[in-house]
């Protein structure tokens, strides 16, 4: 008995430890990679001044020629300026982040504006540069956002293992960074002037530009093909927009969104509100307006609807309540629970939208397929904004915006009602 015994212990104790042995050689599951990489730190780092650097820019043109005697309309041509180059260039960015890569792209996006921001910073240290120079460099400014713009969305993909939740912390960092950048640019031309906020722009474009370089990412297949001419992948780019309803479908509607709602809005709420309770509380409100949209990124980090396109179209149901507290001329705490509510409501839609076009769009085509989207919807916007004065003088600021809030709603049904865009499913 006691031999046997011993017998089936050894043989017990050989069995565990053929078990435990055979455990080791079993790979064990591999957790999924992490979203903060270090790709994705210097990534985020990377938008986080580049944001910063161009909320700088409205109040640096504003200070530096106002304070050099120049009129108001000087503002708004090198801010026009800057627009109109975005919008023609963006098309050619994402055909350029096609050919060279993004992130060639990208760096040498952040280089051209480097050199310009350097001049406007000398030169309204000095004294007051000529008015062709300034809109000029604005000009070059323009240009080399439109070069980095695209390559921003066929990035995300390639670094991060998760691409809605990268999409959510990248907003809320910039949504941070709109409000901070005119702030410190304030603080600056306080106490120094526009040339010191003009030092710290061109200096983000160089930590952007380094941050980017130094980033390591595997290259694709595509990258190494021999390419067509810019004509052909421009069309190429524009069949493969074509050939997506849910893509095209979107874009169309935020076209008429753009006309009549996004782009009217920020002049109207601008000169209304200022015109009511002074610039002081406009600007109170535009950072409630920001605050807002870094909730709303939050909310797009723990909220995973199986329909990002449909979630994200019934949020933007917050932008008429905005809108309608701003056209019935609400006091000043309710104005601002509207512009949380529709910062909130944009950047949500912002996060869906972004998540649903880099996970369904090829990555060789993606950096196109938002140029497309870019140039669509920023086209829209700046003639909406150009057109809203006038508009408003004939019927008047209030019913412009309350107009606006009911084709806010109509656009919000449009998308749900569009099948594709409806039932489009997370990737």
């Amino acid at each position: 008995m006691v031999q046997t015994t011993r017998v089936i212990g050894q043989l017990s104790v050989t069995d565990n430890t053929y078990k435990s042995e055979a455990a080791e050689r079993i790979p064990a599951p591999a957790e999924p990679p992490a979203l903060w990489n270090r790709n994705f730190r210097l990534f985020f780092v990377a938008r986080g001044v580049a944001v910063f650097g161009e909320g700088m820019m409205p109040v640096a043109f504003a200070a530096g020629l106002l304070g050099a005697g120049h009129s108001g309309a000087t503002v708004g041509y090198a801010l026009g300026g800057w627009t109109a180059a975005f919008a023609l260039f963006v098309l050619f960015g994402g055909v350029l982040a096609d050919r060279f890569t993004a992130r060639r792209m990208m760096i040498l996006a952040d280089l051209l504006r480097l050199p310009g921001a350097a001049v406007l910073a000398v030169s309204f240290t000095l004294g007051s540069p000529p008015l062709w120079a300034v809109y000029s460099l604005s000009v070059l400014s323009g240009v080399g956002a439109a070069l980095f713009q695209p390559g921003v969305a066929s990035t995300i993909p390639r670094i991060a293992p998760d691409v809605q939740r990268a999409n959510a912390v990248l907003r809320v960092v910039e949504a941070l960074m709109i409000m901070a950048g005119p702030a410190v640019a304030g603080v600056l031309v306080a106490l120094w002037n526009a040339g010191a906020a003009f030092a710290v722009n061109g200096t983000t474009f160089a930590v952007s530009a380094l941050c980017l370089a130094l980033m390591r990412i595997a290259p694709l297949p595509s990258d190494s093909l021999r390419r067509d001419s810019l004509g052909a992948e421009l069309a190429g780019g524009w069949r493969e927009f074509r050939s997506r309803t849910w893509l095209w479908g979107v874009i169309s509607i935020w076209t008429v969104y753009g006309l009549t709602v996004a782009g009217p809005m920020v002049p109207l709420t601008a000169s209304l509100v200022t015109g009511d309770h002074g610039s002081a509380t406009y600007g109170v409100l535009m950072a409630v307006n920001g605050a807002g949209s870094a909730v709303g990124g939050l909310l797009a980090l723990r909220l995973r609807p199986r329909m990002p396109l449909a979630a994200g179209a019934v949020a933007l149901l917050g932008l008429p309540v905005n809108l309608t507290l701003l056209g019935l001329g609400a006091p000043v705490a309710l104005l601002g629970a509207g512009q949380f509510i529709g910062g909130a409501a944009f950047a949500f839609w912002l996060v869906m939208w972004s998540t649903a076009v880099q996970t369904h769009v090829p990555q060789e085509a993606l950096n196109r397929m938002h140029a497309y989207d870019v140039a669509g919807s920023l086209l829209m916007m700046g003639v909406g904004r150009t057109l809203s004065g006038p508009v408003a003088a004939v019927v008047g600021t209030e019913e412009v915006l309350l107009t606006g809030a009911g084709i806010a709603v109509l656009v919000v049904a449009a998308l749900l009602t569009v099948r594709p865009i409806r039932t489009l499913p997370r990737m």
